[in-house]
């Protein structure tokens, strides 16, 4: 049973990923070459129950599907932040650039419907 308070920020999360991991004095594994190959491996289970639907099955998932989804999503958000925390990189700044460099490419009035690449707009 957990001791902890539930999580409400990133920050929250951030520091409860760090502390998980130093209790169990994991942190000479987790380099960044270990935390990225661990991401990709739980990226590709989490399109493991995706596999073989329909846009529309994907869409409605049964719950035990939809739970196993739910896990996996956990896991690559929680790599995710450790890759974070060893490289001490801010995820919402770098998101928030990413969206401004994705907008630039992306302008809505050549984008809106599309799906093709930057390159082809």
């Amino acid at each position: 049973m957990s001791t902890h308070s539930p999580i409400a920020t990133l920050e929250q999360l951030t520091e409860r990923v760090r502390e998980f991991g130093r209790e169990r004095e994991w942190q000479r594994y987790h380099t960044p070459k270990n935390l990225t190959a661990a991401l990709i491996v739980e990226a590709a289970e989490l399109l493991e129950p995706f596999q073989w639907l329909t846009p529309e099955q994907s869409l409605n998932l049964p719950a035990p599907k939809k739970e196993a989804v739910r896990q996996e999503m956990a896991d690559v958000l929680i790599y995710l932040v450790s890759l974070a925390n060893c490289l001490e990189i801010d995820l919402l700044k770098a998101a928030e650039d990413k969206l401004a460099i994705n907008a630039a490419k992306y302008p809505v009035e050549k984008a809106r419907g599309s799906c093709a690449k930057s390159h082809e707009l």
